[in-house]
């Protein structure tokens, strides 16, 4: 049976994440065999005495995502490191653009960059991302992003981002697969058009083929990733509970069937404790190679 590569979660949120337990997993999965890890973006939980979390989110802070990743590229030396995903209208595009390379580089050249537009109100208003126009200042800023690894000098004129003739640097070492991300349909149709990849958040397998169907039909043909754990319980979720330990190579199985080039396997959904999480990753292992 072929299967898609394996990537894992790492811990960056929840009760037991720490440095420490980031470190064990990152190596881990790397002696182990697991081609990547990666992480999401998280800013803020919102605390209004109105505000209902009906998303779900964890009620802890999570690590920054770049700086966990250059902690993870100095503990290991081959797996990929991925974002799934950060949003480049958190930042100004060109340090968002020098922060991926340096990262690319302290790597070994092992970067890659899931993007999204971002859903949460609360992180807009906290970081001065305007209520109109956020679609074209997304893709301006990925215009940024590509302009500044691309050849000196880079320059750009835009309505949201202006980068006057400049040497910007360092350079990713290679060029640099983007991927795009995103629930919508109109996000899912962007990544195809403007990233290289697709990086998608596994709710359940219907609306997973779904989305992935809709990056074919817009032209994608790039890559894609999938971030998948087992979920909690959810009115809106049908079906069986899948990506548990118990199910994970029926669940690889059927990605490597509906195209997916890598699955990042996340047991920190649902609060799996670090030793278990260990334990799974090493015995799946054990049934892959």
């Amino acid at each position: 049976m072929a299967y898609p590569q394996v990537g894992v979660g790492l811990p960056i949120i929840g009760p037991e994440a720490s440095p420490a337990a980031i470190a064990d997993i990152a190596v881990t999965a790397e002696q182990v065999g697991f081609a990547a890890v990666s992480v999401f973006e998280r800013l803020l939980l919102p605390a209004a005495p109105d505000w209902v979390n009906h998303a779900g989110l964890p009620e802890y802070p999570a690590y920054d995502a770049s700086e966990t990743l250059t902690y993870v590229a100095a503990r290991t030396e081959r797996v990929r490191l991925h974002t799934a995903v950060l949003m480049p209208l958190f930042q100004q595009p060109v340090v968002l653009a020098r922060r991926v390379a340096t990262i690319d580089h302290f790597s070994g050249g092992r970067m890659d960059l899931g993007i999204g537009l971002g859903w949460l109100p609360e992180e807009f208003v906290a970081t001065g991302v305007p209520d109109h126009g956020r679609v074209a200042a997304y893709e301006e800023a990925v215009a940024v992003l590509r302009a500044c690894w691309g050849p000196d000098p880079v320059e750009l004129a835009g309505q949201h981002f202006t980068v006057p003739p400049a040497k910007i640097g360092p350079k990713p070492l290679a060029p640099l697969t983007l991927y795009g991300g995103g629930v919508t349909r109109s996000a899912i149709e962007r990544a195809a058009r403007i990233a290289d990849g697709l990086t998608l958040a596994h709710r359940d397998w219907e609306s997973t083929r779904v989305a992935i169907g809709w990056y074919h039909d817009a032209g994608g043909s790039g890559p894609i990733i999938l971030r998948a754990g087992p979920l909690k319980p959810h009115p809106m979720l049908n079906g069986p509970l899948t990506f548990t330990p118990a199910a994970i190579l029926d669940d690889l199985q059927l990605a490597a069937e509906s195209g997916i080039s890598r699955v990042d396997w996340d047991l920190n959904i649902v609060e799996t404790p670090i030793a278990d999480q260990l334990a799974a990753f090493k015995a799946l292992a054990g049934r892959l190679w």
